[in-house]
């Protein structure tokens, strides 16, 4: 037996949120990823983020709807919030948002 690689179609999508300033406040990546199991891909939504000065106002909140909304409009069948296990701030934050636990991530940092 022997592998194929095979190289796949996917996107990043940077959303970013200014001030009146044209300065960034707020983002969050976005990764679409292809698989042959579903005809439209998921989004993968990583590094939120708000600066520390405009915490408290929203703005998290905000980025991930108009992730969602985005993954929504790009024909995504499902979007994944991925946070760390002590981050129980976090955790409550996207169930807030109407994330659901759905499973565990398994990682190896290379």
């Amino acid at each position: 037996m022997k592998f194929k690689l095979e190289t796949k179609q996917s996107k990043a999508i940077r959303i970013s949120l200014l001030d009146d300033s044209g300065k960034e406040v707020a983002r969050a990546f976005m990764f679409l990823i292809t698989n042959d199991l579903h005809e439209g891909p998921y989004a993968l939504l990583e590094d939120v983020f708000v600066n520390e000065e405009f915490r408290g106002q929203g703005l998290g909140k905000q980025i991930v709807k108009k992730a969602v909304e985005e993954a929504k409009s790009l024909g995504c069948y499902k979007i994944i919030g991925t946070s760390r296990n002590l981050r129980e701030k976090v955790h409550e934050f996207y169930r807030l948002l109407g994330f659901e636990e759905y499973g565990k991530e398994f990682r190896m940092n290379l």
